[in-house]
């Protein structure tokens, strides 16, 4: 056994330790628990009592020579380490990673309701699922409109009374039943109808609409709102008009266009007519505000509701509709800097 001791002895002299991994090499081979020590303090049980002092002075003395010898070469390697890390330049310029990109969709959702915040209107949100009350009944819509009909609405299949919410007025519904005026509220949001799908629709799309009733509420509040949020959209130089229409929710009511950006020279975006059709709008009717509880004697207010796709369509020139739910990463992949 004195021999083998010595032998070891030989062995770290001669063992080469340039590395990390040498290191560990030599931690493995001598001091772990598989290693050629534990293997000779094993062997020293079996030593005979004549023989076991001078057997256990080696042996310690070669575990007290292992030790040191690793603990050296540990400092060594972990200074070798420490210079090379220093040798790094700081000043290069870190790897690129690849980003993902938000939808188009989620994009000019953003940056509508971000422009209205700036007009002092916050979010609100509801349920996609709704009942008959707060997507038609509440809003001044009569049981004979064609709304109702299953050709434009998605009924749940054994609910009558249940269905895909249409628009996401029926939002301004709920915010109208919980919260007193004044109300200043933008609900974006997905819809559902039931239509034929092409180019220019799609049976799912998006929508924001606004709601503000307070004391005093005029049209020509809701103009220079509508207004303000068009030139922060579509540029400082954008022009609005109002065509007269109607909504069951709102009296009077008016379809908003936009000024096109080929000048009024007439383009195949707005159909060479020089304008765009973007929202529609309106005071809302009184029997809507009596109907949610509130005094339309003392309140009056207006609503609004964007078709969100219509806006990126226009603002990144994208034609067909179909092209934000195919999910087409080659499409994706325009817009990874447009957040």
């Amino acid at each position: 056994m004195l021999d083998r001791i010595q032998q070891i002895k030989q062995d770290i002299a001669a063992f080469k330790i340039e590395t990390a991994a040498d290191l560990e090499a030599f931690r493995l081979k001598y001091l772990s628990k598989k290693g050629q020590m534990n293997d000779l303090f094993e062997a020293f049980k079996t030593v005979s009592k004549d023989q076991k002092r001078e057997i256990g002075q080696k042996l310690n003395e070669l575990k007290v020579l292992l030790n040191e010898t690793f603990e050296k070469y540990k400092e060594v390697a972990e200074q070798h380490a420490a210079a090379s890390s220093s040798d790094s330049d700081l000043t290069l310029p870190g790897e690129s990673f690849p980003l993902g990109s938000r939808h188009p969709i989620s994009i000019a959702m953003n940056e509508i309701c971000d422009i209205f915040a700036k007009l002092g209107f916050s979010v609100a949100e509801g349920p996609e699922i709704e009942d008959d009350w707060h997507v038609f009944s509440a809003l001044n819509f009569p049981p004979e409109h064609p709304a109702r009909d299953m050709q434009d609405t998605f009924f749940i299949q054994k609910c009558p009374d249940i269905l895909l919410r249409t628009h996401t007025s029926s939002v301004q519904v709920r915010v109208m039943e919980r919260m007193k005026p004044p109300i200043r509220m933008i609900m974006p949001g997905r819809v559902f109808r039931n239509e034929a799908i092409s180019a220019r629709s799609h049976c799912i799309f998006h929508q924001v609409e606004g709601l503000y009733i307070a004391e005093d509420v005029s049209f020509t509040d809701l103009k220079q709102t509508l207004l303000a949020f068009a030139r922060e959209m579509f540029g400082e130089k954008t022009d609005i008009r109002l065509r007269p229409s109607y909504f069951p929710f709102t009296e009077p009511s008016a379809e908003m266009d936009v000024s096109c950006s080929c000048g009024g020279k007439g383009c195949n975006l707005c159909k060479y007519t020089g304008w765009l059709e973007v929202l529609g709008c309106g005071m809302v009717d009184p029997a809507v505000l009596e109907a949610n509880g509130i005094d339309s004697k003392k309140y009056t207010g207006f609503a609004f509701g964007i078709g969100v796709e219509r806006m990126a369509l226009m603002k990144y020139k994208i034609k067909d509709i179909r092209t934000y739910f195919e999910n087409d990463v080659r499409f994706l992949q325009q817009f990874s800097t447009a957040f």
